[in-house]
C-alpha cells in the first residue's frame, strides 16, 4: 500500500511493469494464507482445541519458508518497493507454490473434520459475539467481521487495485456476525486466495521485475563495479532517497483483517510531510463491547480470538 501511494504521487502508478503486479498479487495472496492459518492455530489453541496448534503452524511453515527463498526473510520482508520489487523470483519458485497448493486441500478437510463440523466446535461459536452489518459499518469495521453480517465487501473486487479485476474469485460472507462465521470466512478465504493463486501462476508474464526509471530505480548492481556515475546514482538514491512531487493520497487495500491503508502528504522533498496507516485491528477492535453485549464471561477469549487483533496496530 505505501508502495502503491508513492507510486501514485509520482504518476508512474500506470507504468509499473506487469511482471511486477502480477508478483505482487502472488505475495499478496500467499501472506493472506499464511495470516489465515496462523488465525486456524491461534484460535485453536484459544478454544482448547490444542492440535490446531500443532496443525496451524505445520501449514504456515510452509508458506513462510517460500517467502525466506523470495526476500530472505519469513516476516517484515521490505520486498515491494516504490517501483516494483527488490528482485525477481528465485529459480524454482512455480514449483515451490505449486508444492503449497497442493499440500493444503487435505489439510484444510483436516481442519473441516476437526472443527467445523465437530459440535463442541460450533457450541462454543454459534450465537457467540454477533454484531450486525449496521453495527459493523457505523463503527468502521472492515475484512471478515464486515463480511460475516453477509454485506460482501472486499476491495480486491470492489475497489479493485493491481490486477484483481482479472482474476476470478468469490467473496466469502456469513450470516450472522458471529464467532463462527468469521472462523469459517478465514478457512474458506484460504481456499479462495489458492484459487487466485492458481490463475497467477498460469498469467504471470515475463519480463522486468522494477520500472527502470533512474529517478525512483536503482542502477544494477553488476553496473556499480564498472562505473562511476552508477555507484553516485545508488549512493544518492539510498542515502537522499528522491523528491516526490507535492499532494496527497490514499491508497487502501484488502489485508488478511480489512481495509488497510495509507495517507500521504508531499511537500515536494524525498520524506513524507505526514504519514498515516489506517490499520484494520485499530479499528475491528473497536467492535469488542458490541460483541461482548449479553454474553458470559468466559465468551470473552473467544470472541477476542474471532477478531484476530495484532496488537501493534492498537497499541498507539
Amino acid at each position: 500500500m505505501f508502495s502503491l501511494a508513492v507510486e501514485k504521487l509520482l504518476g508512474i502508478d500506470g507504468d509499473i511493469p506487469e511482471r511486477a503486479v502480477w508478483m505482487r498479487m502472488l505475495l499478496s495472496e500467499l501472506n493472506r494464507m499464511s495470516s489465515h492459518l496462523l488465525f486456524m492455530a491461534t484460535n485453536g489453541m484459544d478454544l482448547g482445541a490444542v492440535s490446531m496448534m500443532l496443525y496451524g503452524w505445520r501449514e504456515r511453515e510452509e508458506v513462510l519458508r517460500f517467502f525466506q527463498k523470495v526476500t530472505g526473510l519469513r516476516m517484515n520482508h521490505n520486498f515491494i518497493r516504490p517501483g516494483g520489487l527488490a528482485a525477481d523470483l528465485p529459480a524454482g519458485w512455480r514449483d515451490d507454490v505449486l508444492a503449497i497448493l497442493d499440500m493444503l486441500p487435505p489439510r484444510l478437510a483436516e481442519y473441516d473434520v476437526l472443527m467445523t463440523g465437530q459440535p463442541i466446535w460450533r457450541d462454543l461459536l454459534q450465537g457467540v459475539g454477533v454484531i450486525t452489518a449496521q453495527e459493523a459499518m457505523a463503527l468502521g469495521s472492515t475484512g471478515p467481521i464486515l463480511r460475516s453480517t453477509g454485506l460482501a465487501w472486499d476491495l480486491r473486487r470492489d475497489m479493485p487495485y493491481l490486477r484483481y479485476d482479472e482474476v476470478e474469485f468469490d467473496v466469502i460472507v456469513g450470516t450472522y456476525g458471529d464467532c463462527f462465521d468469521r472462523f469459517a470466512i478465514r478457512l474458506n478465504e484460504i481456499r479462495e486466495s489458492m484459487k487466485i493463486v492458481r490463475q497467477i501462476l498460469d498469467r504471470m508474464p515475463s519480463g522486468d521485475y522494477r520500472i527502470q526509471n533512474k529517478k525512483v530505480t536503482p542502477p544494477p548492481r553488476a553496473r556499480i563495479d564498472e562505473s562511476m556515475e552508477a555507484l553516485i546514482h545508488h549512493f544518492k538514491i539510498f542515502t537522499e532517497g528522491f523528491k516526490v512531487p507535492e499532494g496527497e493520497v490514499y491508497v487502501a487495500i484488502e489485508s488478511p483483517r480489512g481495509e488497510i491503508g495509507c495517507y500521504i502528504a508531499s511537500d515536494g522533498s524525498s520524506k513524507p510531510y505526514r504519514m498515516h496507516v489506517r490499520a484494520p485491528s485499530f479499528v475491528n477492535i473497536q467492535t469488542l463491547p458490541h460483541m461482548m453485549r449479553n454474553c458470559l464471561v468466559a465468551d470473552a477469549v473467544a470472541i477476542i480470538s474471532s477478531v484476530d487483533p495484532v496488537l501493534g496496530e492498537v497499541d498507539r
